[in-house]
């Protein structure tokens, strides 16, 4: 009750903030909503936070959507609320004080114009968003690293985030981008994929700072499956590092996975963009994530305890509430391969799969003609 009192106080009061005002959709103004609180959300909403109050288009306030946890006794966002700092998803980094954190859905986007979607798409739920009161001319832009299938292909999560919002314009934003590594202010790049020029210019306004510089092309598709699919790609290089292998075999299989993305890309979609594979969302996102992240960090595991333990049990003891994409992209992806008659077109992705869920050993991963 005292975080609903709080937040209600807030907004009654413009936030009662030095440089605080209350905007409602006006002409110049864009008020921001992020769905989702965990690392990789937590890390990008400091730089939100800070952007607002830099330009002038934004309004003052960011409202973050957390999914209510306890937290020793007391709720995330009252915490989050309090101390301007997320102790769960990103311990010991602050973010600035106009980020207010919600753990009601419809409260946290009511009158937003910029949605930004941050979650496990596992987790994705559009029944309470579709009926939300959001502002003029709203966009979104999706952070989601995955892919799902229907029976003529592969479906991308910005499709999905569009069709449930009724055409709602939808960008996406991909890059070599760990999210401790973005916290901690290291210079960083990422791509905007985007359908609209408008879209993409206010997106790449943004996020771009001078730590995480924003590029942008117009191809959502190549940028949004180039995200997706490094997952997987990450698993190939954590089965090469649990196995001991050294620099060369893991530079091959980037370079395998690569080449796989690329042909998944084209095969799937018009209009992708050779350069968008050597934008940050391409080359630079693959290698960064083939040498650090969860998903490499737990195919490692999986590989060193030579499959005595199944990947999602390795995930919840590793991970600790956060979630693996690539498995769940690599069963996607095989799905459709599968059911295209296509695995023999992917021999790696295939690979992967195999290893990961069938019973294929560790050392097709080398063995498999490629």
């Amino acid at each position: 009750t005292s975080t609903a009192c709080t937040m209600l106080s807030r907004v009654s009061k413009g936030l009662a903030r030095p440089g605080s005002r209350l905007l409602s959709g006006a002409a110049g103004s864009e008020k921001l909503a992020m769905v989702g609180s965990g690392n990789f959300g937590s890390a990008l909403v400091r730089i939100l936070g800070q952007n607002a109050l830099r330009h002038d288009i934004f309004d003052n306030e960011v409202k973050l959507y957390v999914y209510e946890e306890m937290i020793d006794g007391k709720p995330l966002t009252e915490i989050i609320n309090e101390t301007n700092e997320n102790v769960k998803y990103l311990k010991g980094k602050t973010f600035t004080n106009n980020v207010v954190a919600d753990p009601d859905i419809m409260s946290a986007v009511k009158g937003a114009t910029l949605l930004i979607f941050v979650t496990p798409h596992q987790f994705l739920k559009f029944d309470a968003l579709q009926t939300a009161e959001l502002g003029p001319d709203c966009k979104a832009i999706s952070l989601i690293k995955g892919i799902e299938f229907e029976e003529g292909g592969p479906r991308l999560i910005s499709g999905i985030i569009k069709d449930s919002m009724g055409g709602m314009d939808t960008s996406v934003l991909m890059g070599a981008n760990v999210a401790n590594e973005v916290a901690a202010d290291e210079f960083c790049e990422s791509t905007v994929g985007f359908a609209t020029e408008g879209a993409g210019a206010v997106w790449q306004k943004l996020f771009d700072c001078p730590t995480f510089r924003v590029g942008k092309i117009k191809d959502v598709a190549g940028v949004e499956l180039c995200g997706a699919l490094k997952n997987v790609v990450a698993l190939g290089a954590g089965f090469c590092d649990g196995l001991g292998y050294g620099g060369n075999t893991k530079a091959a299989i980037i370079r395998i996975g690569l080449k796989e993305t690329a042909k998944f890309a084209r095969l799937f979609f018009k209009g992708i963009q050779d350069d968008t594979f050597m934008e940050s969302c391409g080359l630079a996102d693959l290698v960064t994530t083939c040498f650090g992240g969860r998903n490499r960090k737990c195919a490692e595991a999986y590989a060193k305890a030579n499959k005595a333990k199944t990947l999602e049990e390795i995930e919840a003891e590793i991970l600790q509430g956060q979630k693996l994409q690539g498995t769940l992209t690599a069963k996607e992806v095989n799905h459709i391969l599968k059911m295209k008659n296509l695995e023999h077109e992917f021999p790696f992705f295939t690979t992967v799969y195999k290893i990961s869920y069938e019973d294929a050993p560790f050392s097709a991963l080398t063995e498999t003609p490629y």
